[in-house]
């Protein structure tokens, strides 16, 4: 996973389908996600630790272009 695009593909395999008009709420969700997937052994530690921090990346890069504004 490179990107939040990725991240979101990799959810629609498992029938996870994130899209709302609040982009902060869709990071958090997929977040949320990721971490049941993690804590049920599907998905390894390592790539839940990126996604981990792509999501995260992107919300301070969210909440600096709301400020920016």
């Amino acid at each position: 996973m490179n990107n939040v695009y990725d991240i979101r593909q990799y959810l629609k395999k498992f029938g996870t389908f994130i899209y709302t008009k609040d982009k902060i709420g869709d990071l958090k969700m997929m977040e949320d996600e990721i971490t049941e997937l993690y804590q049920a052994g599907i998905l390894p530690i390592r790539e839940f630790q990126v996604a981990r921090h792509i999501l995260r990346a992107e919300e301070v890069k969210i909440k600096l272009e709301e400020n920016a504004k």
